[in-house]
């Protein structure tokens, strides 16, 4: 069976694209609607079942490095633009507005004053009214959206700038990942908590009691990996993270700190995005949604995709014109949107247009393989490190084979 071939939307961004993600709306059948922010300010939906494009709006915020959008809320988006805005964006209406701000210090300097940017934005899962937020002013906030003062219910110090952030699908963590290659680990289980308590007005006696603290920082720890952090994503069981570096690896975590079970699995990482002797940025980790497998998009402009547990490459999705800024798999996993944007690794120079391209995606693509099958297949070369012991090659390879230097 041939490989399905990667469809362009049309009307894509006019500059770098810096999120995607598919709008959950269970009461259509007939449209899929797939959000897309870039540095032209603006945000774009396009419909993926019809291939059509949808609306543009400028955020008015300047550029867009952030977005995310709630499942319990299917018409909203929110966005976080480079001055520090979180800003929400009702579909059914196409109205925006403002639902806080990240700042810089007081103290700070003018130059430090300009570094408020809301670079990563996550959806709290199981609720339908908290964002998690993090920033170049190296803060975490979280919000509730339905509050009208604009001021964050929590607000938490973090090491450095944020360059990545994810929350786990039962609603309980979120994860930021940071410069100076720290990853924080953020217990949010109280939030929904203390929502619903403040919220409730009988007179019970849980009500009577102090409402616990909205989100605590639960672990600090830095990455297996040498070099900075591009992207972070948690594993759909919340048993690890996967890291994706500037440097064409990923590492494969796990939370033992945390008292979660792992089955005495060790971490590791794999070499990818690698051409000869030209290394390039993972810049996204998709998981999918039902296999728990995942896909790497790289600055090489490709998409392949990994089973974690056996160690092995699946498939190689894509080859696209320039690099592979975001992915997003829809929500039964049957198809990848993928952003083809430059990504400046290699500095200012021409570079082809920005574009947004879906793909369907074939179950042998992304499943696992067996037990048995994994035992008795090729595998991918190991190598042991201090920092990361099971390191293995981005290529299959005869296991009989010399592992390369890492």
């Amino acid at each position: 069976m041939s490989s399905p071939e990667p469809i362009a939307l049309p009307n894509p961004p006019n500059d770098g694209i810096t999120s995607l993600q598919y709008i959950d709306n269970n009461n259509s059948s007939s449209q899929q609607l797939l959000a897309s922010t870039s540095w032209d300010g603006a945000l774009r939906l396009h419909d993926t079942f019809a291939k059509t494009h949808v609306l543009t709006h400028v955020m008015e915020c300047g550029p867009l490095l952030s977005m995310t959008s709630s499942s319990s809320s299917s018409n909203k988006v929110f966005t976080g633009g480079i001055d520090g805005s979180i800003r929400q964006f009702d579909i059914a209406t196409s109205t925006p507005s403002l639902i806080g701000m990240h700042g810089a210090s007081s103290s700070s300097n003018n130059d430090d004053n300009k570094k408020v940017a809301c670079s990563a934005l996550s959806a709290i899962h199981d609720s339908s009214s908290l964002i998690a937020s993090a920033g170049w002013d190296s803060k975490f906030h979280l919000w509730d959206v339905r509050s009208s003062n604009k001021q964050p219910v929590i607000t938490l110090d973090l090491p450095g700038k944020a360059f990545g952030m994810d929350t786990s699908l039962d609603g309980t963590k979120v994860v930021v990942a940071t410069s100076g290659r720290k990853n924080c680990f953020i217990d949010v289980r109280s939030s929904s908590l203390s929502t619903v308590t403040t919220n409730n007005n009988n007179n019970d006696k849980e009500n009577s009691q102090q409402p616990p603290p909205l989100a605590n920082m639960i672990l600090q720890r830095d990455s297996s990996l040498k070099y900075q952090t591009r992207c972070i994503k948690f594993f759909p069981s919340t048993q690890g993270i996967a890291i994706g570096s500037i440097e064409g690896r990923v590492a494969i975590e796990y939370l033992t700190e945390l008292g979660i079970p792992n089955n005495n699995k060790k971490k590791y990482a794999f070499k990818c995005h690698r051409v000869n002797d030209t290394i390039y940025p993972v810049n996204d980790i998709a998981f999918h949604p039902t296999h728990g497998t995942f896909a790497t998009g790289g600055a090489d402009g490709t998409v392949v995709t990994w089973d974690g547990n056996s160690k092995k490459k699946l498939a190689s999705l894509a080859k696209l014109p320039t690099s592979i800024a975001c992915l997003a798999f829809n929500r039964d996993g049957t198809e990848l949107a993928m952003a083809s944007s430059y990504t400046f690794e290699e500095g200012e120079r021409d570079h082809p247009r920005e574009e947004i391209y879906v793909r369907e995606v074939l179950e042998g693509e992304l499943k696992k393989e067996s037990p048995e099958r994994a035992r008795s297949g090729i595998r991918v070369n190991v190598r042991c490190t201090k920092s990361c012991p099971d390191v293995w090659g981005a290529n299959p390879v005869d296991w009989r084979g010399t592992p390369p230097k890492i």
